[in-house]
C-alpha cells in the first residue's frame, strides 16, 4: 500500500485523554506525526468528532483533533489549527 501521508508516523505507546465538554476518556497514541496521530480507545461511539488529545506524561501537550476514520476501537486523528478551531467555534455560536 502506498503512503499518503505527508510525514511518516512514528510508533509509539503512550497513554493520553480524549477531552471535549469536560468529558475525558483515555485512550492510547499508537502512533503520532506533525499532522496527526492514530489512537486506541474503549468505544468509538463516545468520541466526538472535534475534540482534544491530552498527552498522560505531559499535560502540557494538547493537540485540536478531528476524526479522520474509524475501524474497529482505532481512530485516526487529523490535528487542526487552533485558528481553524476558533473560526469554526464563531461560524457555529453564530448559526444558533
Amino acid at each position: 500500500m502506498e503512503e499518503k501521508r505527508k510525514y511518516p508516523r512514528t510508533e509509539i505507546d503512550e497513554p493520553a485523554y480524549v477531552s471535549s465538554g469536560g468529558a475525558v476518556m483515555p485512550c492510547v497514541v499508537r502512533n503520532i506525526s506533525p499532522e496527526g496521530a492514530a489512537i486506541d480507545v474503549e468505544n468509538p461511539a463516545f468520541v466526538p468528532s472535534h475534540f482534544r488529545l491530552v498527552m498522560a506524561k505531559d499535560a502540557s501537550i494538547v493537540h485540536e483533533c478531528r476524526i479522520a476514520w474509524i475501524k474497529q476501537h482505532r481512530i485516526g486523528l487529523t490535528f487542526v489549527k487552533v485558528a481553524d478551531v476558533q473560526a469554526q467555534e464563531q461560524l457555529q455560536s453564530s448559526e444558533n
